[in-house]
C-alpha cells in the first residue's frame, strides 16, 4: 500500500524537473521510505486491539491505518473476518450505506453488504481518512534533515586545501599527507618543499570546521520533528530541549495537545467496534497501549486516566 513506481531517483528527477525546478528530492527515496515505515509503526502503537485468534492482526492494522477504515463481514467459508473494502451509497446524512468487498477467495467474489445490519465498518478518523498523509509529511521532513546531517558530516572531513606550483610538488604533498593521515609519528619529505630559510613553499586554505559544522543542530531538529509527530498522533513526549525550564502549565498544555487528536480517533474506533460487537457478539476491543496507560496512571495527563466515553472498548 506504500509502494511507489519501480523507478530510481534519477528517473524521478528527470520526470519531475519537467514541471518544477531541480531541487533536493526526498520523496520516493529509500531514506524517505525508511522513515515512513518507522513513523507508521509508531502511529500504530497508540492503541492496543484484541481481536479473534483467526484474524491476522497485521492485516487488520495496516488496512485500518493506511486505508482509514475496514469492514467486518460474515462469510460461509471463513466465518466473521475483517476485509479491506470500498464505500458505496449514501443516506440522508451523506454517510455511506454499504461496503464493497472484492476478494476472489470469498464465495461470490464481490459483496456489497449493508453497514449496520449485514456488516460493520470500523474507521480510524471521522472523515474516513488514514494516517499516511501525516506519516508522509513528517517522513519527508525527517528524511531531509537526515540527508542534510550526513552531507554536512561528509563535508566536514576536509580540513586543508594545498596549492602547489608543479605536478611533482603536488605528488609530494599527497605522499606527505598520506603518511600524516596514517598516524606516523615522524614524516620525512623532500627538502625542495622548503625555502633556504625553512619556510614552506606552499599555500593552504583552511576551513573553519567548527563554524560550518551544523550536523549536531540538524540532528536535534530531527528529534524535534519526531516529537512533533508523536504529539500529533497521541504518543506522550516532553520538550526535552527545554525540560529544565518547563512549568506545570506547559506540561499540561502539551499533554492536552498530545491527546486531542488521538481522543477523536478513539471515539471513531469505539463507534465501529460497538457496531461490530452488536452484530457479531463481543469479539473485538480497543484500549490505549500499555505505555500510554502507564503514563496516564503516573499523572502524565490531567484526567487522562479517568474513564469516559473515550476510554477503552
Amino acid at each position: 500500500m506504500m509502494q511507489g513506481l519501480p523507478s530510481y531517483y534519477d528517473y524521478n528527477n528527470i520526470v519531475s524537473s519537467q514541471v518544477q525546478p531541480s531541487v533536493y528530492h526526498v520523496e520516493r527515496t529509500g531514506l524517505n521510505r525508511y522513515f515512513e515505515r518507522y513513523l507508521l509503526q509508531k502511529a500504530m502503537s497508540v492503541f492496543e486491539f484484541k481481536v479473534p485468534e483467526s484474524w491476522n492482526l497485521n492485516y487488520f492494522l495496516y488496512v485500518l491505518y493506511c486505508w482509514g477504515y475496514i469492514a467486518v463481514i460474515n462469510t460461509d467459508q471463513f466465518g466473521i473476518i475483517p476485509q479491506a473494502c470500498g464505500l458505496k451509497g449514501y443516506n440522508v446524512m451523506y454517510q455511506p450505506t454499504n461496503v464493497t468487498v472484492s476478494n476472489p477467495l470469498i464465495r461470490g467474489g464481490i459483496r456489497t453488504p449493508e453497514i449496520g445490519t449485514e456488516c460493520s465498518l470500523i474507521r480510524l478518523q471521522p472523515d474516513y481518512g488514514g494516517v499516511l498523509d501525516i506519516v508522509q509529511y513528517y517522513a519527508n521532513l525527517m528524511a531531509l534533515a537526515a540527508a542534510t546531517a550526513s552531507t554536512n558530516m561528509m563535508n566536514s572531513k576536509l580540513s586543508y586545501v594545498f596549492g602547489a606550483k608543479s605536478k611533482s610538488f603536488a605528488e609530494t604533498f599527497k605522499k606527505m599527507l598520506d603518511k600524516v593521515a596514517s598516524g606516523q609519528p615522524a614524516v620525512v619529505t623532500d627538502p625542495k618543499l622548503f625555502g633556504p630559510d625553512g619556510t614552506p613553499l606552499w599555500t593552504t586554505f583552511s576551513q573553519n570546521l567548527r563554524e560550518n559544522y551544523i550536523a549536531g543542530d540538524v540532528l536535534a531538529d530531527l528529534k524535534k520533528v519526531e516529537q512533533a509527530f508523536c504529539t500529533e498522533v497521541g504518543i506522550p513526549n516532553a520538550n526535552t530541549d527545554k525540560r529544565e525550564r518547563l512549568i506545570t502549565d506547559e506540561v499540561n498544555a502539551n499533554n492536552f495537545e498530545t491527546r486531542s487528536l488521538a481522543t477523536g480517533w478513539m471515539r471513531s474506533l469505539k463507534e465501529g467496534i460497538d457496531m461490530t460487537n452488536r452484530l457479531f457478539g463481543d469479539i473485538i476491543s480497543v484500549d490505549w497501549s500499555e505505555e500510554i496507560r502507564n503514563f496516564n496512571k503516573e499523572g502524565g495527563a490531567d484526567g487522562a486516566g479517568e474513564t469516559d466515553d473515550t476510554g477503552s472498548v
